[in-house]
């Protein structure tokens, strides 16, 4: 006689398959190879944007020229346009982008709002109000500016982070009051502009538009130092975004004190902002753009390292559009306005689409 229960179906659901040690494990590392071939692809880009700059202008010099007044050899013609004039600015573009990309993606990621970047919220026009006010009011220029011009960032970001605080920082109002103050700021510069003289109003105009044409070694130097300083802090920082992004409580629990945590991302993104402007303005749209474009390419990712790498690659391509390309030279923070803006306004159109939520 047979057994009913041995003959009778199996009456259990069949389980839901989870996916086994290994499969995660294979997806990782397919990430990860991702990103590498990503950062790879990325580098090469920035130092063939790097070439390019060095090599072409009103006279074009070949590669082992520029390579030659790199290593410190004399080359007739080449060591004064490449050496005192192409080399400095190359420098600064690079570092300005890595410095506005970095900025910008600690925003964004901390505060999970893409319109969370530093000239979205005031902060590159506080520095721009700082510098305009020292030049066109009392008389200041050379690294003094750039010093005031960090202050007035640091500043401004100080306002905002105080005004927007309660129990905590959340990204919408941050943004909100920072909109203001940007508002407030821009304000004070057009104020500023008409107490002053047409010169010094011409010498302000760096500080409105974003440029890189008077970019030489004492811009690169100062640049070059806060960079080796401040990019090492915003990578070493950038690792506890992702314990944040678990929540106040755990993050807590697991070592990492919210807001104590914020309030010092906050400050390395800020020098970082302010340092970039104080040497070349306010160049637009740079450390807004840097990381959405990151998260395109590297999904799932540490955003931080190829955000730097593709803020470096819109400075140095859009210099070079706006000093080559084009029929009139123009300053880089209006070659990157004019790509920023209509990003601005797709992404504000897929807010309204979806009800406000970005």
């Amino acid at each position: 006689m047979t057994s009913t229960a041995a003959s009778a179906p199996s009456s259990r659901t069949p389980e839901r398959s989870t996916p086994s040690g290994s499969t995660v494990t294979a997806g990782r590392r397919a990430r990860r190879r991702r990103a590498g071939r990503v950062v790879a692809v990325l580098v090469v880009l920035v130092l063939g944007l790097v070439l390019l700059s060095l090599t072409v202008g009103e006279r074009i010099y070949s590669p082992v020229d520029v390579l030659r007044v790199i290593l410190g050899q004399d080359v007739p013609g080449a060591s004064f346009t490449v050496g005192r004039l192409r080399l400095p600015r190359t420098i600064t573009s690079v570092f300005v982008g890595v410095s506005l990309g970095l900025a910008g993606t600690l925003f964004q990621t901390m505060l999970r709002n893409p319109l969370a970047s530093p000239d979205i919220i005031g902060i590159s026009f506080g520095s721009s109000a700082a510098a305009v006010t020292a030049i066109a009011l009392f008389g200041a220029g050379g690294p003094v500016v750039s010093f005031i011009a960090l202050a007035g960032g640091l500043l401004v970001a100080l306002v905002v982070y105080a005004l927007s605080y309660r129990r905590g920082v959340l990204g919408s109002r941050l943004v909100l009051i920072g909109i203001a103050v940007g508002t407030m700021l821009v304000a004070v510069i057009n104020f500023v502009l008409t107490r002053t003289s047409v010169y010094k109003a011409a010498e302000a105009l760096r500080w409105l538009t974003g440029s890189l044409n008077s970019s030489f070694w004492d811009d690169a130097a100062s640049m070059t130092l806060a960079a080796i300083i401040l990019v090492p802090l915003a990578l070493l920082v950038g690792r506890r975004l992702e314990i944040l992004e678990l929540g106040d409580d755990s993050s807590t629990a697991l070592g990492v004190p919210a807001d104590r945590t914020r309030l010092i991302i906050i400050v390395v993104a800020v020098a970082l902002v302010s340092t970039a402007t104080a040497s070349a303005g306010p160049v637009a749209f740079v450390a807004f753009l840097a990381g959405p474009i990151a998260a395109r390419l590297t999904p799932g990712r540490s955003l931080l390292v190829p955000a730097a790498l593709v803020g470096a690659a819109l400075v140095l391509g859009a210099d070079f559009i706006g000093s080559h390309l084009l029929p009139y030279t123009l300053p880089v923070g209006v070659v990157t306005g004019a790509v920023g803006a209509p990003y601005l306004l797709w992404l504000l159109a897929r807010s309204n689409r979806k009800g406000g939520r970005l």
